[in-house]
């Protein structure tokens, strides 16, 4: 009887803690929502990518002088961020900035907050159309996969063989790249994809599928895609030690995002280029149209997808291309508030702002 009930207080007490950890999780340092907060920005789980967006959304919160809970979930998947988000739901926030974890199950969150009168914009992912959201601000993912592809093969001259090292499978951007990069090839008839590689979140476990691919086919390798961040950081580290080796042919490459070591392969000839997304504009961008249609702001369109934009980062401009996302960035903000191509003022903001900043002397 006593054994029993030290397992009964045991199981009660590892379940505590289990309810502990998640919702502290959950809340990512941003502290426990008070319900005060009019937007809830949202993130999947802790990632590279989510925390560029992250730093997006507080910038904003920053510049526009409005709370912002920041919020990220455990596991890159929808019921996670159902669960998460419908609890935040129930207390005062009005708008949601969320990623959409699948593209069609997000719609049924979305319309949920809807019912209750909450505005979702989506970023990072579109979700299928129709959608309750009344934005998506994002890259706009098979098409960036597809420049890729065809940056890769005019490096290759045309022809060749082509790895193509893909991230999270589970992931609706993952599936997009893929077939973005398949359209691409199938119109080069001497090029072709050798080897698809995939599920590596870790840049440890991208390391070793990368290098096992290259220990058996090396030789038959003329250029590698990577389209997520992990596998890029671990193909930009591989090649840089492969092309210090004098016996090994030079193979081309391409990848997406800009960490550190991918930058320093670019500038320093080991790599070719990579793509840049603009991650800090989705979560700005995102909580900025928020953050306007709560002060009485108005969608001219029941839907709209905001291009974030790309930047192909080659050694011509990799000590530029950050000026150049931010000025996409910049141009999308100038839009959203100066002209009617995705929302309408309200009518006193529309008056003020035809008067002119400065009056005029006398």
């Amino acid at each position: 009887m006593k054994s029993s009930l030290r397992i009964v207080g045991l199981l009660a007490v590892s379940a505590a803690v289990v309810a502990w950890v998640l919702g502290v999780g959950c809340q990512n340092n941003a502290g426990s929502s008070s319900g005060d907060e009019p937007i809830v920005w949202y993130g999947m789980m802790p990632h590279p990518y989510i925390s560029e967006v992250q730093q997006g959304a507080e910038a904003c919160e920053k510049d526009n002088n409005i709370k912002i809970l920041k919020v990220v979930g455990q596991e890159w998947t929808q019921d996670n961020e159902n669960s998460n988000i419908r609890a935040l739901s129930t207390k005062n926030h009005k708008a949601f900035s969320i990623y959409p974890g699948d593209p069609s199950a997000a719609n049924g969150l979305f319309n949920q907050l809807k019912d209750h009168g909450q505005i979702v914009v989506a970023y990072g992912a579109e979700p299928d159309l129709p959608t309750p959201a009344v934005f998506t601000v994002a890259t706009p993912i098979k098409e960036a996969a597809m420049v890729a592809a065809e940056e890769l093969i005019k490096m290759m001259g045309d022809k060749g063989n082509i790895l193509n090292v893909l991230e999270t499978v589970t992931d609706i951007n993952t599936k997009k790249r893929d077939e973005g990069i398949n359209e691409v090839v199938a119109k080069h008839p001497n090029v072709k994809i050798i080897q698809t590689i995939s599920d590596m979140t870790q840049e440890s476990v991208a390391k070793e599928r990368i290098q096992s691919a290259l220990a058996a086919r090396g030789a038959e390798i003329d250029g590698i895609i990577t389209t997520g961040y992990s596998p890029t950081i671990a193909a930009a580290a591989i090649l840089t030690e492969w092309h210090n080796d004098a016996s090994h042919k030079r193979i081309r490459y391409i990848g997406i995002d800009t960490g550190k070591t991918v930058i320093t392969a670019i500038r320093n000839g080991a790599i070719d280029a990579t793509v840049a997304q603009n991650p800090f504009g989705h979560g700005y961008i995102s909580t900025t149209i928020l953050k306007m249609m709560l002060d009485g702001w108005k969608p001219v369109k029941d839907y709209q997808f905001i291009n974030a934009g790309i930047v192909v980062v080659t050694k011509a401009n990799v000590d530029t291309y950050a000026t150049e996302v931010r000025k996409i960035t910049d141009g999308i903000l100038a839009d959203l508030k100066n002209t009617k191509k995705y929302l309408a003022a309200p009518a006193a903001a529309a008056v003020v702002a035809r008067q002119p900043t400065t009056q005029p002397a006398n």
